[in-house]
């Protein structure tokens, strides 16, 4: 499922080709999505002008305004597993699977691709109901510039796993399961390490890893495991940088060990057993884990 990183990635290459653009018309599959699109909404958004584009977690918010009335409508999308929601030339041959197609002035067409179909596209008023659909979906805060004491007391008020912790997006929006194991495997905890179990110092290296993998990640336009590209069509490459996830049997980058998997809250868990231990190994036993992870990161 796109991620945080694939799903910014999505966004800023949208940016510069479809901002201040005018949708023409709006056309519909017959197959409906996770949340189907309904046809009511078409008049609705044919007519508006793309004002801008954002992510919110794992989500995408499509600010729209209106020439026929004073209003602001919005599009929210979720790429589901196998989403794709790229911009390009309507003379391009439709794909399969293609379930919306927002077509804009000047020949280019907007269209969302989704051959499992677990994705969406939904009409929005206004932004009262963007913020009340993400509070009633229990959307966490970003993880840039988190609150170190909410982190802390976030991890460590639990007993759940740190897996169970940041698949949560109600703790921290938009880490998924790729990149929840390279953040633990950064920050040199094991995925199935309680959250009590950890120190306020263990709590604040996992609050820095995960902004720095993300940061990388969103560097090298995401990760492209199965079907996700950018909103350009372009592949991400951050799959080729990974220290733990998919690596079942090979190498850690960081001492050798062979990277080991376990099923943790449903989901396949890669770790490496020696750089991420799962007890607490002290202040200067967990110094050295950190110093030896982030110079494998190098």
């Amino acid at each position: 499922m796109p991620e945080l990183p694939e799903v910014e990635t999505v966004v800023r290459d949208l940016r510069p080709l479809v901002v201040g653009r005018t949708i023409r018309a709006v056309r519909h599959g017959p197959k409906k999505l996770r949340k189907p699109w309904q046809a009511k909404w078409n008049p609705l958004v044919a007519g508006t002008r793309i004002e801008g584009i954002r992510r919110r977690g794992k989500w995408m918010v499509v600010n729209l305004i209106s020439g026929r009335a004073v209003s602001a409508p919005r599009l929210i999308l979720h790429l589901g597993m196998t989403g794709q929601f790229t911009a390009v030339d309507g003379a391009h041959p439709a794909p399969d699977h293609l379930h919306l197609v927002l077509e804009l002035h000047q020949g280019r067409e907007l269209r969302f691709r989704d051959p499992r179909r677990f994705g969406s596209v939904t009409f929005h008023a206004d932004e009262a109901e963007v913020e009340a659909f993400f509070e009633q979906n229990g959307l966490g805060p970003e993880p840039f510039g988190l609150d170190p004491a909410y982190f802390r007391q976030a991890v460590r008020g639990t007993s759940r796993t740190l897996k169970a912790v940041l698949l949560d997006q109600r703790v921290v929006a938009g880490v998924g399961n790729i990149y929840a194991d390279e953040a633990c495997s950064l920050a040199g905890l094991h995925p199935q390490r309680r959250g009590k179990s950890l120190t306020p110092a263990d709590a604040d290296r996992l609050r820095g890893a995960i902004e720095t993998v993300l940061t990388k990640a969103i560097e090298y336009r995401g990760s492209t495991i199965r079907d996700y590209v950018g909103g350009s069509g372009l592949r991400g490459g951050f799959q080729n940088e990974f220290r733990v996830y998919g690596r079942t049997g090979d190498p850690c980058r960081a001492c050798g060990t062979a990277i080991a998997c376990v099923r943790l809250s449903g989901r396949s868990s890669h770790f490496c057993p020696s750089c991420q231990p799962t007890h607490h190994k002290g202040t200067k036993a967990a110094q050295r884990t950190t110093k030896k992870t982030q110079e494998g990161i190098r």
